[in-house]
């Protein structure tokens, strides 16, 4: 497993440095749309306008919504773009189990896209002049935060197997995940805090922007709980795709473009 894990981090690492304009291009309007909607925010209120820790918590939502889009598009943009080139059937015919290899695939292509992260959250934070604090425990709700990810990524790549074009409900998702991380869901009071719980990659979001923007310390029970949502929802979408891979086996549907 680790051969094979190497040898995709040095395919996504060569991929990156053939294609620097898209890195470059990606990384210049994520940040721009971000400054937009706060320069527009700055100006709607006007110059009495006083953020607090609430624009940290929001830069804090707005990277890990950027880095959950990157996620999601990863397993069902590969199925797509292997199905566009003709060597899908070649790779689910290879020794490994295909979810192991665009398992493996996704991680691999995270530390490119950790690394693009990392300039766009500097950008944003320098453009602003709000800094974020990155304590050692945050690894822990955003090892949530990814496990929820992938989840959706695998139910979208099952989507991919069966419809072949989920671009639409790919973008329908992608802006729902933009509330789910923004919203301060763990404010919520009732049975709002309840459903912020079941909400995928809520809970870890929460947590996040606790230690990220607030300063706060770590709540082990919330991070408990985000774990366990990070399973759960990890567990269902790995189990979709493999029906959805069986299915699409037994039905010739695989080579189907």
């Amino acid at each position: 497993m680790l051969e094979q894990f190497l040898a995709e981090l040095k395919r996504a690492w060569i991929q990156f440095r053939r294609y620097p304009g898209e890195a470059i291009g990606g990384i210049f309007i994520i940040t721009s749309v971000f400054y937009g909607l706060f320069l527009s925010a700055k100006y709607i209120a006007g110059p009495g306008l006083n953020f607090g820790d609430r624009l940290d918590a929001v830069i804090v939502g707005y990277g890990l919504w950027t880095l959950v889009t990157f996620v999601l598009f990863d397993i069902a943009g590969n199925l797509q773009s292997e199905a566009q080139t003709g060597t899908l059937e070649q790779l689910f015919l290879s020794p490994w189990r295909a979810s192991r290899v665009f398992l493996l695939r996704a991680i691999a292509n995270l530390f490119v896209q950790m690394l693009l992260l990392s300039c766009i959250v500097t950008l944003i934070m320098t453009l602003t002049g709000r800094f974020l604090s990155f304590p050692i425990t945050l690894i822990l709700p955003l090892f949530a935060v990814l496990l929820g990810a992938y989840g959706l990524s695998f139910a979208m790549g099952a989507l991919s197997l069966l419809l072949k074009r989920v671009q639409q409900i790919i973008a329908i998702v992608q802006f729902t995940l933009l509330f789910l991380l923004t919203a301060p869901t763990e404010e919520w009071t009732g049975v709002g805090r309840i459903v912020g719980f079941l909400l995928p990659m809520s809970g870890g979001a929460g947590v996040l922007r606790d230690l990220m923007a607030r300063g706060g310390d770590l709540d082990w029970g919330r991070l408990g709980l985000a774990l366990l949502n990070g399973v759960v929802y990890f567990s269902l979408g790995l189990g979709l795709f493999g029906w959805a891979e069986r299915y699409a086996k037994r039905w010739g549907k695989l080579s189907g473009y």
